[in-house]
Parts: C-alpha cells; sequence; structure tokens
C-alpha cells in the first residue's frame, strides 16, 4: 500500500508541472498572432525613448512632460496630458485655464 501511495506521489509531481507546461505552450501559440496583428494595428508600436511628441517638453529637474504645461490641469506627466482632456490636443481647449487662475463659476 506504502509503495502505491509513493508511486502516486512521484507520478504527481512530475505530471502537474508538465500539464501546466504544456497549457501555457498552447496558450501562447493561440495568443502570439493576436498580440501580433495588435502591435501591427497600433501603427509602429512604440515610441523610441528619443521620439518626442509634438507636445513633449523637458522641464529641468522633473523630466519630459506632454501638452501646454501652463495649464492648471496639465498632468504633468510623460504620458498624459490632463485631467480634462487627456488625449489633447492643448491648442484650442475650452477648459484652459492659466496655473494661477479661478474658475468661472456661474449659479
Amino acid at each position: 500500500m506504502f509503495l502505491l501511495k509513493a508511486i502516486l506521489l512521484v507520478v504527481l509531481v512530475l505530471v502537474l508541472p508538465l500539464l501546466s507546461i504544456w497549457i501555457m505552450h498552447k496558450a501562447k501559440k493561440r495568443l502570439q498572432p493576436r498580440l501580433a496583428r495588435t502591435i501591427n494595428m497600433s501603427g509602429s508600436g512604440t515610441l523610441s525613448r528619443h521620439q518626442m511628441l509634438p507636445e513633449q517638453r523637458y522641464l529641468e529637474g522633473v523630466g519630459y512632460l506632454v501638452g501646454d504645461i501652463t495649464c492648471k490641469f496639465n498632468a504633468r506627466s510623460a504620458y498624459i496630458r490632463c485631467a480634462v482632456n487627456p488625449s489633447g490636443p492643448c491648442e484650442g481647449c475650452i477648459h484652459y485655464q492659466t496655473r494661477d487662475s479661478k474658475p468661472n463659476l456661474k449659479n
């Protein structure tokens, strides 16, 4: 009886990891073409570090920022322009406010 339990334990210890690896391999093969299509549809894939967006500026001590940094709503981020209009453009935005201005509140 002990020998049977030992053999069963060894089989489980060997079979379960192999089964897991096989399932991951099948999933990777199935999803790899989909990932390639998604990357191709997005254009060039990703921007390299040296490519700058048109509205990207370098601020000493902070790094690269996107959008109009004089706007109150600018996120001060290299990835998103602002909370109100994250996809931009900043030029001509109806929500623009200088950093020290107060919003126009209408009652």
